[in-house]
């Protein structure tokens, strides 16, 4: 595998959930806004929930090789390509200089065995640090941050969808708030097929949520999509569902299935699954977490999150 696409596939892991630092940054005790906020502050809020900042940490572990996150991708008509994955964030630094640390380990398929560690500093000029524990050659290799719109090979995520794009690439517009009606989307499966009853059903659970509808039009040139709509909880400011468009043409489509951790902070969520599709070529991504593996404000020690445990990955 080219090391592009093996950074691509272990960031898309380690990302899943998180959405790019906010100008200036957002500090992880941001208020909860009163009345309706501006378009901004909803953006600032929708960072503080991706990045799991109402937590010190949060994981999706493994408990068995059947009772792990899945990720499935595939083109239309065709059998998905799957790998399992667990993954470890930690927030907990206050050292003025280390933002968060992200472990991502791949436990089967051709990645097995392979681990990333991210970091991302609170200084937002400075690029994220990725160091890649290779099984094959018992060796770490250290990267810096991938382009916006690289995609990952296989999958219906840009790394500017999943962690590199910042609020200031776009501007944002408030364009009202509406009635959530639809159920969100996930990828269907043969009854029979082996991975149907380890993906979540389709979510329908925030039917009737009153969400804030936000236009964010980006400010590159020539860029893949014109603007997106997220359709964003106006009590918890999870974002279930982005759309894209491109010279006025929905192009690909992005749910995610937040649940609360019943923290008082109504922020506080983790999310089941991540769905999305491009709607030109009709290729679909889900990644799917059971309930049992996702766990927040543990006790793990922060020097877990180092090369160190890269290097005790078995394969």
């Amino acid at each position: 595998m080219k090391t592009k696409n093996l950074i691509a596939g272990l960031s898309l892991i380690a990302s899943l959930g998180t959405t790019a630092a906010f100008a200036g940054g957002v500090a992880k005790s941001l208020p909860y806004p009163q009345g309706t906020p501006s378009a901004e502050e909803i953006v600032e809020q929708v960072y503080f929930v991706n990045h799991f900042y109402a937590v010190k940490n949060f994981s999706i572990k493994r408990i068995s090789k059947k009772n792990i996150t899945i990720l499935l991708s595939r083109s239309e008509g065709q059998k998905p390509k799957t790998n399992t994955v667990e993954r470890h964030l930690n927030n907990d630094y206050n050292d003025g200089e280390v933002k968060a640390q992200d472990i991502a380990i791949f436990r089967s398929g051709k990645l097995r065995g392979t681990g990333m560690l991210i970091t991302d500093f609170e200084d937002d000029a400075k690029s994220q640090a990725y160091s890649i524990w290779l099984p094959a050659l018992r060796k770490i290799r250290r990267f810096a941050q991938p382009a916006h719109d690289d995609s990952w090979g296989g999958t219906d995520f840009t790394f500017g969808d999943v962690t590199l794009r910042k609020p200031q690439h776009e501007n944002h517009e408030l364009l009202g708030t509406e009635s959530f009606n639809e159920c969100l989307m996930v990828m269907e499966l043969p009854a029979k097929s082996k991975y149907s009853k380890r993906v979540h059903a389709p979510d329908c659970s925030h039917k009737g949520s009153s969400v804030y509808k936000l236009k964010s039009t980006t400010k590159f040139s020539n860029w893949w999509y014109d603007h997106r709509i997220s359709f964003i909880d106006t009590k918890s400011f999870g974002d279930y569902r982005t759309e894209y468009y491109k010279d006025g043409k929905k192009i690909k489509i992005i749910d995610r299935a937040w649940t609360s951790m019943g923290l008082d902070d109504p922020r506080g969520l983790w999310w089941k699954y991540w769905y999305g599709k491009n709607l030109e070529t009709n290729h679909e991504t889900m990644a799917s977490i059971p309930v049992a593996v996702a766990e927040w404000n543990t006790d793990r020690k922060a020097k877990f999150w180092s090369e160190k445990t890269l290097r005790k990955i078995k394969r």
